[in-house]
């Protein structure tokens, strides 16, 4: 199956694929907070839908202690969606879950960041969800840093 020009240039992208990935993996609420206050600023943009939001499974693979041989995990929900603005950029937009409005922010965010806005739409919404994932990484590590149980073993003076 050939790939077609987004798609070739978004896996040439590390910016990009980079972006989508936090656009996937952020709170749907929270990006559709972010959205708003983008349209509240900026204004929608003229867009038209190349395709409408879909809900559907992905496959999840899994490695075993994350080095072993994959295997299938599980299947989750995903919305897709994907747009063009008036300027011919196209944006694919995926998220977790059935929000139908944040696979098409998702899209939106993805079209605006390939334009001139790119700059301002990243500092507005993906670098605040960037930080956002970054600080949960970091409690959550902390928290299980406070379970760690350190074993030690003392030698005994009979061997």
């Amino acid at each position: 199956m050939s790939k077609n020009r987004s798609e070739t240039a978004a896996n040439d992208d590390p910016a990009r694929k980079q972006r989508l990935s936090v656009l996937a993996k952020a709170p749907a609420d929270r990006l559709k907070t972010l959205w708003d206050a983008w349209c509240v600023r900026s204004g929608v943009p003229d867009h038209d839908i190349l395709r409408t939001p879909e809900i559907g499974t992905v496959m999840v693979r899994g490695r075993a202690g994350a080095t072993g041989a994959p295997f299938n995990l599980g299947e989750i929900t995903v919305t897709r969606c994907s747009v063009r603005l008036s300027t011919g950029h196209i944006g694919h937009g995926y998220v977790q879950g059935r929000d139908k409005r944040a696979s098409l922010a998702a899209a939106m965010i993805d079209a605006l960041a390939q334009s001139d806005q790119a700059d301002a739409v990243d500092d507005m919404v993906v670098e605040p969800l960037q930080l956002e994932a970054e600080a949960n990484v970091a409690s959550r590590a902390a928290k299980a840093a406070a379970t760690k149980v350190e074993f030690f073993t003392m030698v005994r003076g009979d061997n």
